[in-house]
């Protein structure tokens, strides 16, 4: 007899899969490890400590570009990131492009690269040097990510390395070392999408459907939402990438951009893929028609928005958490507008909305923290055994108790903090700006094991497989193992 053992969240998963009979044999890697988003894994025998230099723990490195803000995600022994075409890993290919890249995970060989050019007006629609900032997500022998042209785009995961087996043959960027397109659906070509610096969301698969928020967002100068018409949320077939449905309903309201990711579970018996909009608005849909289920302000309404430290109103950029029922999300806006006070949401999805299908804060609310007790946060939350882990772009790190927002603890990162706290093996782990990887161990006591050195800034979250530990830096990607020796100073890979 097989016994499973699962974490609650793992658990709410699987049954909002099997409910919706959406249960493939084909693995499912992406963002936040399931669809419910929940930065937590099941994996043990995990690393507490290492040392990039020495190479202790450290079963292999590999650079990649000189900016990477999407991934790892792991799936069927290969490990995708996100970056840059700093690292010129093929000669031929001058300049600055946005590169997803593809690794062994048993050894960290380079297997391929898919390379995507710079759209014309760069600074406005594809920010400079940020390369892919979308965590793929991968569904058996497929790949879909958002690209820095605002593309949905679907690959081989095995690249050209098999065959072609896309309709892409005469694409610029070739050989057995490059991507293979499978097809591409262009945002601004087909949608009149206008993304603001850039199309960043990591989209979500379910069933037969794939699910993206498009980068719709505000002109140069940040008043006016060039094309209030065109759709915030699209889902698109799988298999063709032809649109199935769209959605526009932040239109004008937009703060400055569209960027996040959806999530997808079974609430209440009913299924439902949630958006955060560009309007700081949770928007919820049934998965198959796009009609609107309910929606919510994630912000107090009084609050005002303005560009920099002193706006009261924030965008959403953080991914809602579905766990036990209830979706927990923060709101922060772009990093380059500094710190400020911000909000942490937890919401009863099941309450009855308004007329205008509006979840009303007085009922729907849960709990909240905010103020001077939480502040702006790019961050998705993390909830093991009840409670959650969530770090805000100031650098403090909450624990909290699921069910009532009960403060545990808290610890300070002492730097700025873009990726996410993720749980697996008792631990929780964390990296920040400054290039450490907080390890405490999860609990309701504050226990710091470790602060880790990587060497460069770490805005991406932690992934785990296998009894490895995935840390993508700015410039590297890691693979931590127990029990490897360290080596000299130059073998080490850094």
């Amino acid at each position: 007899m097989i016994k499973l053992r699962m974490n609650p969240p793992a658990l709410v998963a699987l049954a909002a899969v099997l409910i919706a009979g959406q249960l493939h044999a084909s693995e499912q890697a992406m963002f936040g490890n399931t669809p419910s988003r929940n930065m937590v894994s099941a994996e043990t025998g995990l690393p507490s400590s290492w040392d990039v230099d020495t190479g202790e723990n450290v079963l292999w490195s590999q650079p990649v570009g000189s900016q990477s803000y999407a991934g790892p995600v792991v799936a069927g022994g290969r490990v995708f990131v996100g970056t840059n075409n700093e690292g010129e890993r093929d000669p031929a290919i001058k300049g600055d492009k946005g590169v997803v890249m593809a690794f062994d995970a048993a050894d960290g060989t380079f297997l391929w690269q898919m390379v995507h050019d710079k759209l014309p007006e760069s600074k406005l629609h594809d920010w400079p040097l940020q390369g892919v900032c979308s965590t793929p997500v991968v569904e058996g022998d497929r790949l879909y990510y958002t690209s820095n042209r605002a593309e949905i785009v679907c690959l081989d995961v095995k690249g050209l390395a098999d065959g072609n087996d896309g309709p892409f043959t005469g694409e610029k960027y070739k050989g057995d070392k490059h991507g293979d397109v499978i097809w591409s659906f262009d945002m601004m070509a087909e949608l009149d999408v206008f993304p603001h610096n850039l199309a960043t969301s990591s989209p979500l698969v379910v069933g037969d459907l794939v699910f993206a928020s498009t980068g719709n967002g505000v002109d140069e100068g940040h008043v006016n939402v060039p094309s209030p018409l065109a759709p915030s949320f699209i889902a698109l077939n799988k298999k063709t990438g032809e649109l199935v449905w769209e959605n526009a309903d932040p239109g004008e309201h937009i703060l400055h951009g569209t960027w996040t990711n959806p999530t997808y579970g079974v609430i209440g018996g009913r299924e439902q893929v949630i958006f955060p909009g560009g309007d700081g608005w949770l928007h919820a849909f049934e998965p198959k028609t796009g009609k609107l289920l309910w929606k919510f302000d994630c912000n107090p309404k009084d609050s005002v928005w303005r560009l920099g430290g002193a706006g009261t109103r924030n965008n959403l950029i953080s991914t809602a958490v579905l766990y036990d029922g209830k979706i927990y999300i923060g709101v922060g806006q772009d990093p380059e507008h500094g710190e400020a006070p911000g909000h942490f949401w937890v919401i009863d999805p099941t309450v009855e909305p308004n007329d205008d299908g509006e979840l009303p804060q007085d009922k729907a609310v849960v709990w909240h923290r905010g103020g001077e007790d939480f502040n702006r946060t790019i961050s998705t939350a993390a909830i093991h055994d009840d409670v959650v882990y969530i770090s805000d772009l100031s650098g403090f790190l909450y624990a909290l108790n699921a069910q009532t927002g009960e403060h545990y603890w808290t610890y300070d990162a002492f730097a700025a903090v873009w990726g996410s706290p993720f749980v697996a093996d008792g631990k929780v782990y964390l990296g920040d700006e400054d290039g450490e990887v907080a390890v405490l161990e999860a609990g309701k006591t504050k226990k710091v094991l470790g602060e880790l050195d990587m060497g460069s800034a770490v805005y991406t979250t932690p992934v785990a497989k296998d009894g490895v530990l995935y840390v993508l830096t700015r410039n590297h990607l890691y693979a931590l193992k127990e029990g490897i020796p360290a080596k000299k100073k130059e073998e080490a890979g850094r």
